[in-house]
């Protein structure tokens, strides 16, 4: 039985990438405003006894308005496993860094279980402490195979390549990527904040002169971090940078800083949907379709999701 793939107002994007194939089946829950600020969402055909699959990414209400009425709508006794696909990729409130900061990931795990859930598949969590926030499993997904993949196709010398992490922080995920990309060398920037979404290189950590960097982070953002970066890995004599990440939030400037010419391409997966007006000559949009439904299917089987990624 196919799984169903729904996601609020349309099944187009990020939530029916898994309709290529026979992975699962794509559907949509009709979201639509009743009145001023009130959202109703109603399912669009019958899923009694099957197995369905909410995906959360952009609006926390009316996602979890749609799991709500899945939950209600589904047969629970059927024994069927439903998930939430989660691409959220906030880095904020995700510790507490002063005294009764409050924590919004907890909250957002909180509501998710409240909503109806009982397993979440999450791909490329911006911090893995965040799946100690929830009290129901939690599947981790990792994109890397498929930047890894298409990195492969482009056959560039493994002696050339260098695998560059935009700031201390990424060290552990470059490291892991640098491992599985023909064990390249690793290098690191290390930069400080001056305040928020404002990055300062400081130095480098490691050779790049006449290489080909990778850059490698989970997200991009406004892309101050890794543009400055970059920056700085041309005038430490890096022959080509690439940018790579899993999220593209791309809040402005991120377009301008990222098409300025300071990237031989950037890489990104379609986890968050990318709007057309943040297309850009250098950008690649790889599809994460068959790692994700490949994934549900060994949940809804009680297999391993973990070998996947080894």
């Amino acid at each position: 039985m196919a799984s169903l793939v729904f996601r609020a107002t349309s099944p187009s994007s990020a939530s029916c990438l898994f309709s290529r194939g026979s992975l699962t089946h794509p559907s949509c829950i009709s979201q639509r405003t009743v009145a001023p600020n009130a959202v109703k969402c109603e399912r669009m055909e019958p899923v009694n006894g099957k197995p369905c699959v909410p995906v959360l990414n952009d609006n926390i209400l009316p996602n979890l308005l749609q799991s709500k009425r899945l939950e209600k709508a589904t047969n629970t006794n059927s024994g069927n496993t439903r998930l939430k696909i989660f691409s959220g990729t906030a880095n904020s409130a995700l510790s507490q860094t002063q005294g009764r900061e409050s924590i919004a990931a907890k909250l957002v795990a909180n509501l998710i279980t409240e909503a109806g859930a009982d397993r979440v598949l999450a791909c490329d969590l911006h911090s893995g402490q965040s799946m100690g926030y929830f009290d129901i499993p939690v599947d981790h997904v990792y994109c890397q195979p498929v930047i890894l993949d298409y990195l492969a196709s482009k056959k560039i010398c493994s002696n050339d390549l260098v695998v560059v992490s935009p700031d201390v922080g990424g060290v552990a995920r470059a490291r892991s990527f640098a491992k599985k990309l023909s064990d390249a060398p690793l290098a690191i920037v290390d930069k400080r904040r001056q305040g928020h979404n404002v990055a300062e290189v400081m130095n480098l950590i490691g050779d790049v002169k006449g290489k080909v960097a990778v850059m490698v982070d989970d997200m991009i953002d406004t892309a101050g971090t890794i543009a400055k970066g970059a920056a700085f890995l041309h005038e430490e004599g890096a022959r080509e940078v690439y940018a790579c990440c899993t999220h593209a939030v791309f809040s402005p400037p991120a377009v301008e800083r990222l098409s300025s010419g300071l990237f031989q391409e950037v890489i990104i997966t379609n986890t968050v949907p990318v709007t057309e007006k943040n297309y850009f000559p250098q950008l690649t949009v790889l599809s994460v379709a068959s790692l994700l439904g490949e994934t549900i299917w060994r949940v809804h089987d009680d297999c391993s999701v973990s070998s996947i990624f080894q």
